[in-house]
């Protein structure tokens, strides 16, 4: 009888042994963090990425996207540890909030980096699809984040109430709005304005009230929206830095998923990729983005941002070569400093990729 039953366990673990093991079930619901409002490009790329996955997974993996940093408590900087806690499952984020954190995502703000380039549009693919953009991701998934992907928030323009701003010298004693990140206050210093650090939650009251100057951010993916030109009357289009974004996910949520749909989501980021990058340089590049919106039907009300700052009013100052040169030669001192502080075998390798596009 011993000898039957030793048979009979044996045999009931070698059949549960054969069943297929049952993965975790996914979650009803997934957040996806974005800082900014829904209509903002930001905000419509992340909406755009939720949709994409809601569809093509058939509603197996259903994204929740948080608009206008709804999980964060109001301080942008506290998204990637959130994200990394598990507190957030995704996030579509900017390396600027994410630079406290990560010193090596200080590169795309190097003052006029870009902007000194023959073609910045292609300089910034060079970086992300390059070296240096993989030395980034990897900076980021050695702290706890996984990336699957990266966008674009657009580069960076200057908005003010007294202008034209066309030289450093223009900038002279204006108080400018910027983030907390030291190489924006310090960038802005070096060009002789007063920086202020604002939440932006403070900063449309800011404009209305006078508190300041003028803001940076960028064309289609904020000022446009925002109504810029309610609160400003000039723009200079000097692309002194550029806002990519990152879609980070937890990576506990990460691996939760099948190897199946692991690949479905990066193709679904690598589709977001190309929107949020057509959102943000609509009617400022050679006429792709706007090719490519088209056809998927996702072309935006607005497709010249020039056009519709000037019939609200506002005079745009579009830089010439000789003009940004003189801005960078001013910052100089900046892209040094900061180049030590986010490691200058980056910097190189980004100088090297974005070579390889001239």
């Amino acid at each position: 009888m011993k000898g039957f039953y030793r048979w009979a366990v044996m045999a009931v673990c070698a059949c549960l042994l054969a069943l297929p093991a049952t993965a975790a079930p996914y979650k009803s619901e997934y957040k996806l963090s974005v800082v900014p409002g829904a209509t903002s490009g930001w905000g419509m790329t992340g909406t755009f990425f939720a949709d994409l996955v809601r569809e093509r997974s058939q509603g197996r993996i259903n994204i929740k996207v948080y608009h206008s940093s709804q999980l964060l408590a109001g301080k942008q900087t506290s998204e990637f540890l959130l994200l990394r806690n598990g507190a957030i499952d995704f996030a579509l984020a900017s390396t600027i909030n994410w630079s406290p954190q990560i010193k090596e995502l200080n590169l795309p703000a190097l003052p006029f980096f870009l902007a000194v380039q023959p073609d910045r549009y292609k300089a910034m693919d060079a970086i992300l699809s390059g070296k240096s953009g993989k030395m980034m991701t990897q900076a980021v998934e050695k702290k706890g984040v996984k990336i699957i992907g990266w966008t674009e928030n657009g580069f960076r323009e200057l908005t003010t109430t007294k202008g034209p701003i066309t030289k450093p010298e223009d900038l002279r004693g204006l108080k400018i709005r910027v983030v907390g990140s030291p190489i924006f206050i310090e960038t802005f210093r070096a060009l002789g304005a007063n920086p202020v650090n604002m939440n932006w939650s403070e900063a449309t009251t800011g404009f209305q009230q006078g508190v300041v100057d003028g803001q940076e951010n960028p064309t289609n993916g904020i000022n446009i929206p925002l109504k810029i030109w309610d609160y400003h009357k000039f723009h200079c289009d000097w692309h002194y830095i550029i806002d990519p974004l990152m879609l980070g996910v937890n990576p506990r949520v990460w691996k939760s998923f099948s190897p199946e749909d692991q690949k479905l989501l990066l193709e679904c980021a690598a589709e977001t990729e190309k929107y949020g990058k057509a959102l943000s340089r609509l009617g400022m590049d050679d006429g792709s983005a706007l090719a490519y919106l088209k056809s998927i039907g996702k072309l935006p009300e607005t497709t010249d941002c020039y056009a519709v700052m000037e019939a609200n009013g506002m005079t745009v100052s579009r830089l010439s070569n000789e003009q940004i040169a003189a801005l960078a030669k001013a910052t100089e001192g900046v892209r040094k400093d900061w180049t030590a502080k986010i490691g200058a075998d980056l910097v190189k390798a980004a100088g090297e990729d974005m070579a390889s596009v001239r």
